[in-house]
């Protein structure tokens, strides 16, 4: 394991005896874990036991029982897993920074392991929670091929500009992962196994947004979907991928959002059984360079979210552009429901609300009506990452926020011919939708009017 994945988050003065602690957070997975196996590593050098621990806030942005049934059951495997390896989990309630600490002392743990996440409300929780133990915490990014500070140390303008950086450090990150093994030393009996089933009874969150039951959550299904999809789409993704009636999309992404699969384990699996083509060369440059520039512009950049984290050039032009007339304007309402004048973007609107998941080149399309249908640019992305966190299985990531931001703001994009509301935004419109796939056909498949009760 390249040491360099690892950040020392707090050393402590004094060295103690007791477990190692993983706090699982991001990467939900026993398998291709670099932060398990660093903390597994740590435990076994140091003779101690491993315990893993997972928090369980009560809400998370605007995830519904939708996203928290397919974590939860994943989380349910991984548990199975690890305790079959003399792993002991514990699944606590509440707010990691007011949980973890008086837990960390009751376990006598002696080092905490977590993982790295760029987003502000986890590292809200590390800022509270670290002046709050006495013992050291370390941090290892497991998401990102090449750790997410590695590649580098500021904000990236494009693609084009991290690229070269990703690239040139790839021989050093991209190896095989180790598994990990029955744990050797054994302490505290472990505890009762969660009652994932009575968990959803607690969560307050909404439970109208249905579960969806044509993907299967967990790190097996994950495997599979994966093997499914380099044997049957990956050689057809450079030329069929963007056509949503093709149905060739890999439909990891969830997977990779809830970490029940390694986007290194999807990088080896393709380099190991296929060429370097077109088709893997465009599916990869998404997985490793599109996916690590979103966990980059959310790293560095506080306003990931909002306007003001736009790019300069960006700002100005939508600023000249605020008070434009919009043609259509529509209230939130009308875009939930899929209420608009435009049957394409219904459609789209009714298949993340069917599904939970968006083609993602039609997604571009849907966040840049968006803008061009809502009052103003700061209205247009409240609207936009609201609907995206709601519905997507994978909201609530780095990819949506950087995907929103790129549609309506320009974010990894570059300025573009001048027009109405859009300014200098690069624009999308549905003839040149009908001239990438069958639009018509398209819509047929998410024809029916939504019956859904909805909380606004």
């Amino acid at each position: 394991m390249n040491q360099q994945r690892i950040r020392i988050l707090k050393n402590a003065t004094e060295t103690k005896n007791g477990p190692i602690v993983y706090w699982m957070s991001r990467d939900q997975r026993a398998q291709d874990n670099w932060a398990l196996l660093y903390a597994q590593k740590l435990a076994i050098e140091r003779q101690q036991q491993l315990l893993v621990v997972f928090c369980l806030v009560p809400k998370f942005l605007e995830a519904t029982i939708r996203q928290y049934g397919f974590m939860l059951r994943g989380l349910a495997e991984t548990f199975t897993i690890l305790i079959n390896k003399n792993i002991p989990c514990y699944l606590l309630q509440g707010q990691p920074h007011e949980i973890l600490p008086q837990w960390l002392v009751h376990s006598h743990a002696s080092l905490l392991v977590t993982d790295f996440d760029p987003l502000a409300i986890k590292k809200y929780w590390k800022d509270k929670l670290l002046p709050t133990i006495h013992i050291p915490c370390h941090e290892v990014d497991a998401h990102n091929i090449v750790p997410c500070w590695i590649a580098s140390p500021k904000l990236e303008y494009a693609a084009y500009t991290l690229r070269p950086k990703i690239n040139k450090l790839l021989p050093l990150f991209l190896e095989e992962i180790p598994q990990i093994i029955k744990h050797p030393i054994s302490g505290v009996m472990a505890p009762p196994f969660p009652n994932f089933a009575l968990l959803f009874s607690s969560l307050q969150i909404n439970h109208d947004i249905k579960e969806i039951n044509w993907l299967v959550p967990g790190s097996q299904a994950a495997s599979l979907q994966l093997t499914s999809f380099i044997d049957n789409k990956l050689p057809y993704y450079d030329t069929q991928s963007n056509d949503p009636t093709k149905d060739k999309q890999s439909h990891l992404s969830p997977y990779l959002h809830f970490g029940q699969l390694s986007p290194q384990r999807v990088a080896l699996s393709i380099l190991r059984k296929k060429k370097i083509t077109p088709a893997t060369e465009s599916f990869l440059e998404e997985l490793i360079i599109r996916r690590e520039l979103a966990d980059n512009f959310c790293f560095y950049n506080p306003h990931y979210d909002d306007v003001s984290g736009f790019h300069p050039w960006a700002q100005k032009t939508l600023a000249e552009h605020f008070d434009d007339v919009r043609e259509y304007c529509y209230p939130l309402l009308d875009f939930e429901q899929a209420h608009t004048h435009d049957e394409l973007w219904n459609a789209a609107q009714r298949q993340m609300i069917s599904t939970g998941k968006m083609h993602g080149y039609v997604r571009m399309y849907w966040a840049k009506k968006i803008l061009e249908w809502s009052e103003n640019p700061h209205q247009a992305m409240k609207i936009a990452l609201y609907l995206n966190d709601k519905y997507q299985l994978d909201g609530r990531d780095p990819n949506g926020y950087a995907g929103v931001a790129w549609s309506i703001g320009g974010v990894h994009d570059r300025a573009w011919g001048e027009r109405k509301v859009f300014g200098k935004i690069r624009y999308m419109n549905d003839k040149g939708m009908k001239r990438k796939f069958d639009v018509n056909a398209y819509i047929a498949s998410f024809n029916e009017r939504l019956q859904l009760t909805l909380n606004i």
